[in-house]
């Protein structure tokens, strides 16, 4: 009886764990929530699979054009050969970013302009919009890569 209590306890938290969206409160949890199962908690990337985004030389490189670059990768998706830190990327394609609401791409690109890259870029709604009305290819993005890895 004792088991069949905890099984429908369980069965039961599962149920409201699929039934209920996961909330965020701040804009480091949303990225915890769609991006680090490939870029890893606070960004540090996974060898092979995706790439580290805590990587202040690369967005201070970007400058002004951070905030549009990534209005693009995450509007867009990136793929192609990438080498960063010695490590290559090469035949995994992310794609476009799917699974959030427009505010949580906001928060969470300006999070990852500000906190990881240590910039004062803002993404914008403006930016996510011109990023879908001119479909940036994924060479155009990569063109827009600094030296820098």
């Amino acid at each position: 009886m004792r088991l069949l209590t905890t099984l429908t306890g369980a069965v039961a938290l599962a149920m409201a764990l699929l039934t209920f969206p996961v909330s965020a409160e701040t804009p480091e949890e949303l990225f915890e929530i769609h991006c680090a199962a490939c870029h890893n908690s606070g960004g540090i990337g996974n060898p092979g699979l995706a790439p580290p985004l805590n990587r202040p030389a690369f967005w201070q490189a970007l400058g002004d054009k951070a905030p549009e670059y990534i209005a693009g990768v995450v509007t867009s998706g990136m793929a192609g050969k990438l080498e960063i830190q010695g490590q290559m990327y090469i035949g995994l394609i992310m794609p476009p970013v799917a699974s959030t609401t427009d505010e949580e791409l906001v928060e969470i690109g300006t999070w990852v302009l500000q906190t990881l890259g240590e910039t004062d870029g803002v993404l914008t709604q403006e930016l996510l919009d011109t990023a879908r009305e001119t479909r940036p290819t994924h060479a155009d993005l990569r063109a827009m890569r600094p030296a820098v890895d």
